[in-house]
């Protein structure tokens, strides 16, 4: 398929093989004046939600696009989910981060005000930095034709994420910890697994004592330090071999 596109509307009960369906907005206008799909094409249509359809177009024209479903399929989601806690960072370090590891298969992203975060999200940049970091987490989920899309949590302060360590298996990549990453085995139950990533300071002492204490566990990479943008990536890799999602 040449193309894929998202559309939260669509729902299993009436996208059934042989159906008529059409898209609308912003999705449907992006497909017809940038991506130019004509009728006859063959595209494959999810709802971010676990819908996906393989479907042959009918009619492009302005802001609708009319498709025949040709086979659905729900996907389940993932579990344990692995979530990406991911540290501001200057530049775009950590939208680099987002959407690698949106690519590799995260379940979620939630973006974290570190002590050592040079940028912040302020006022109405809180807002405005969230719709960002959404914004790259569909593009990256529609290039890498995934089944279900990421959700982008609030602006997470250190002390929420200590909160979170109890219930949680969080891991906080720390280029010092003793206990390497490819040591940690398969989890026993279905506990989020939350992969906790510094700024390019790195985390604190405090907030590594903080989380630690609250049940995190120090875990590290290799004996390189990677950057933030590629730490995260690197561990869901990882990740992803353990639990044989690879």
């Amino acid at each position: 398929m040449a193309h894929f596109f998202i559309d939260d509307s669509l729902r299993a009960g009436s996208a059934v093989p042989g159906s008529v369906l059409s898209i609308d907005g912003a999705e449907a206008r992006h497909a017809v004046t940038v991506s130019r799909v004509r009728p006859g094409e063959r595209l494959r249509i999810g709802n971010g939600a676990g819908l996906m359809l393989d479907v042959t177009v009918t009619g492009a024209d302005g802001g609708r696009l009319t498709f025949r479903v040709d086979e659905a399929d729900v996907v389940e989601p993932s579990t344990p989910r692995i979530l990406l806690v991911q540290a501001l960072a200057k530049g775009d370090r950590d939208e680099m981060a987002v959407q690698a590891a949106t690519e590799l298969g995260i379940d979620g992203v939630i973006p974290w005000a570190a002590s050592r975060s040079v940028t912040r999200w302020e006022g109405p940049k809180v807002a405005k930095g969230q719709a960002r970091w959404a914004s790259i987490v569909r593009e990256a989920s529609k290039q890498s034709i995934r089944a279900w899309l990421p959700e982008v949590a609030g602006l997470t302060s250190t002390r929420q994420l200590a909160a979170l360590a109890g219930s949680t298996r969080m891991l906080l990549l720390e280029p010092t910890a003793e206990l390497r990453l490819t040591e940690i085995g398969a989890p026993t139950d279905d506990r989020d697994i939350l992969l906790v990533v510094g700024p390019e300071g790195g985390i604190s002492t405090a907030e590594l004592d903080q989380l630690e204490q609250a049940g995190a566990t120090r875990v590290r990479l290799g004996e390189t330090v990677l950057r933030t943008s590629t730490a995260g990536p690197a561990a869901l890799a990882i990740l992803n071999a353990t639990l044989g999602r690879w």
